[in-house]
């Protein structure tokens, strides 16, 4: 019989499966769908004034452009590090596609630390380049404009 680390850690594998099944899919509601309703999701990274994300809620309407952004044609999962705690994960992953509006190449990688309840995630920080996201989408407007807009 499994122990209760055991099903927690298989529980967050179920859930990162999914957020990166949906990525692969472009189906952004899904995504935010592997929240739970007061999870958040921040980017350490991100220039000053980009949103942090508060609630499943903010993540679903971070995302609601997302399409019209970027085509995601590949997601690729490089590692995924299971940490002490069995509900904490660091993911390394990149994604490949289309910027959608400059028709210029896209490629990222990724390393996401995240932290799954019973309800879904409860805590992403998504590390991620933003000057290279910046050039691949056109400009530092479009990437604001792009995901939810800015955090004033």
């Amino acid at each position: 019989m499994p122990t209760e680390d055991e099903r927690a850690r298989a529980h967050t594998d179920r859930v990162i499966d999914a957020l990166l099944d949906s990525l692969r899919r472009n189906d952004m509601t899904a995504f935010a769908d592997q929240w739970a309703p007061a999870g958040s999701m921040e980017f350490p990274f991100a220039p000053p004034g980009y949103p942090v994300l508060r609630s499943r809620d903010d993540v679903r309407n971070y995302l609601k452009d997302y399409s019209a952004t970027l085509r995601i044609d590949t997601v690729t999962e490089r590692r995924r590090h299971h940490t002490l705690d069995p509900s904490t994960v660091v993911l390394e992953f990149s994604a490949e596609g289309v910027a959608v509006q400059s028709d210029s190449p896209y490629r990222m990688d990724y390393v996401a630390v995240l932290t799954v309840g019973p309800d879904g995630v409860q805590h992403y920080r998504d590390y991620w380049n933003p000057l290279a996201a910046t050039a691949a989408l056109g400009g530092a407007d479009v990437l604001s404009s792009g995901f939810g807009g800015r955090d004033d």
